[in-house]
């Protein structure tokens, strides 16, 4: 393939993957190519069981595809081992899901750090320092001490927005990271996400089954049966 240009932060080519086992064995994706720029949204759309999150699992190299290849900022991750494959993770790629997923034990500031502590970057006092800013881009500056089990379901996932970002990833993954807001917080946390996505020219993958959401988006990428329409 040719060089992938430095725009492009994920490009993925081919991309099969099977799940199951024996008779009930299906084919998810079938030959799925897509790529990613920097500063741009995409939306994923399509029904139930389309191949959707799966596509997200592997381009966050949570999983391996049967075939097919898998870039991160110019670099074929498929043939690297999972070790090489998770420091590539922490460094390059940011998530948010539709569960928030928080340590509830742990308070919001806490929650933010535990990416940084991961990759072990930063001393304890700039960890400190750019979690309480990403709070604060938030909107949540003011709750960095409350626990998980403090904050309403829409904070609690602007906290995640603010923990995806902790270490500058080029990539945010997303699935259906407004699943479980009403109308106000659903558009709230979009707007979070892809305005600071943006503002730091980083390239965001969005699952979701959101119509208004997925309008709002740089491009739209509808899949069905498992390819892209």
């Amino acid at each position: 393939m040719a060089d992938i240009p430095d725009n492009v932060s994920l490009r993925c080519a081919n991309i099969h993957r099977s799940l199951g086992q024996g008779e009930g064995r299906v084919h998810v994706l079938k030959g799925v190519s897509f790529e990613a720029q920097r500063g741009q949204v995409y939306a994923v759309v399509g029904p139930s069981g389309c191949g959707k999150s799966t596509l997200l699992y592997l381009l966050g190299l949570l999983d391996r595809q049967d075939e097919g290849d898998v870039w991160i900022n110019g670099r074929l991750m498929s043939n690297r081992s999972d070790a090489e494959r998770t420091a590539a993770r922490c460094v390059n790629i940011g998530f948010v899901f539709q569960f928030h997923f928080l340590m509830q034990e742990f308070t919001t500031l806490e929650n933010v750090m535990m990416p940084m502590r991961k990759l072990g970057r930063l001393a304890e006092a700039e960890m400190h320092e750019r979690a309480q800013q990403l709070l604060a881009a938030v909107g949540l500056g003011d709750k960095s001490h409350r626990l998980g089990t403090q904050l309403s379901g829409g904070e609690q996932q602007r906290v995640a927005i603010a923990r995806a970002l902790a270490n500058a990833p080029a990539i945010i993954l997303a699935d259906e990271p407004t699943g479980n807001l009403d109308q106000r917080n659903s558009g709230l946390v979009f707007d979070l996400l892809t305005h600071l996505a943006k503002e730091n020219g980083q390239a965001v993958i969005i699952v979701t089954h959101n119509s208004e959401i997925a309008s709002r988006c740089d491009t739209v990428r509808p899949m069905r049966d498992g390819v892209f329409l």
